[in-house]
């Protein structure tokens, strides 16, 4: 049964259910299955974002496709004054599992956790104090890394350019590795490729300070095209997608690196501008946690989940559209740098790793 929830005026819950057969249990002349709840709030980006908030959803659904025990409901948040509310919603609800979707939900999460210590809570994007929170976190600059060495590589112009939502470390990770990787084509091939939109160095770059305006991604994404960049990774949610249709209307003039899911998936109408993701298997790492905890398993918050390139957790995807356009020896240079990086050969660093 599939239940979504929506915070009315004055705070209180309305939860519609789908109409169909109650679940078996001892009352109603069934079994004793007992349903697992899993519940999750949104960032503001909302379910819909194309991005992380989408990708936690589907791992619930996951969950629910392979248990028939796990039910899953979200709630979405249209201002981050929505987040302690939204899970003091569901700790009243009764859930078994209660996830918060990003970084930003880090203080709001830590607050209810922490006042609720017999719930269990999961977070992407953060690890917090209290050992009820469950911590979902992604390496995501070894990825990355990847796609900044594939910019380079790809580029005509010899410049390429990022940008971000906010300045906080589930973004910022994402553009140091892109910059390293940049850098580390220049070294290796004695190129001369620049980065607009980020300093890693001094932390310090463009932003579109939102995740949802996609005028905001357009007009940040333009200002790095005038200067010349024709790669460029927007990390700002589906703000970004102002800079793949921008792209797009531009007949392609430049490509986009899209983060988080599969941009040819999750936002199919601009795949002919997505040159490739820098993935973030957020989905992957939601369904196991919800299976764990309906299977009657602990989930530990020491060390939770590190998703990387060696366990998959972050990957590039595939070339989609562009195949036929990657040169086949650039290809087989980031393959190998992939497993270079694996093997601790080449260390990929970045002042917002998860510890």
């Amino acid at each position: 049964m599939r239940i979504v929830s929506v915070i009315a005026a004055g705070g209180l819950v309305l939860t519609a259910a789908a109409c169909g057969e109650a679940p078996d249990s001892e009352e109603n002349g069934g079994g004793a299955t007992e349903a697992y709840k899993a519940c999750m709030v949104t960032d503001v980006g909302g379910i819909d974002d194309r991005s992380f908030n989408a990708s936690a959803w589907a791992g619930i659904e996951a969950a629910e496709s392979e248990n028939d025990a796990v039910e899953g409901d979200y709630v979405a948040s249209s201002a981050e004054a929505d987040y302690e509310p939204n899970l003091t919603g569901y700790v009243d609800q009764d859930c078994n599992f209660i996830l918060a979707v990003g970084g930003l939900m880090f203080d709001a999460t830590e607050a209810i956790a922490s006042a609720n210590t017999d719930q269990q809570f999961g977070i992407v994007d953060a690890k917090v104090p209290s050992t009820n929170v469950y911590p979902m976190q992604f390496d995501t600059a070894q990825a990355a890394f990847l796609a900044g060495y594939l910019a380079a590589g790809y580029s005509e112009s010899g410049i390429v350019g990022t940008y971000g939502g906010l300045p906080i470390p589930p973004v910022t990770i994402f553009m140091d590795g892109f910059v390293d990787g940049v850098a580390h084509y220049n070294e290796v091939k004695s190129a001369d490729v620049q980065v607009l939109g980020w300093d890693k160095e001094a932390q310090n770059g463009s932003f579109t300070n939102d995740f949802v305006k996609q005028d905001e991604g357009k007009k940040v994404g333009d200002s790095l095209v005038a200067q010349g960049a024709d790669v460029i990774m927007p990390v700002a949610g589906g703000a970004g997608l102002g800079t793949a249709a921008a792209a797009q209307a531009a007949g392609g003039a430049y490509s986009v690196i899209w983060v988080d899911v599969d941009g040819c998936q999750s936002a199919e109408q601009y795949c002919d501008v997505f040159l490739t993701t820098v993935v973030k298997n957020i989905g992957d790492a939601v369904k196991q946690a919800v299976l764990t905890g309906a299977n009657g398993d602990t989930l530990s918050s020491d060390p939770g989940y590190l998703g990387n390139l060696e366990n998959e957790g972050v990957s590039l995807a595939p070339y989609n559209e562009f195949e036929d356009k990657v040169d086949a020896e650039l290809k087989a240079e980031i393959e190998q740098l992939k497993a270079d990086i694996i093997a601790g050969t080449i260390e990929v660093t970045s002042a917002a790793q998860p510890e």
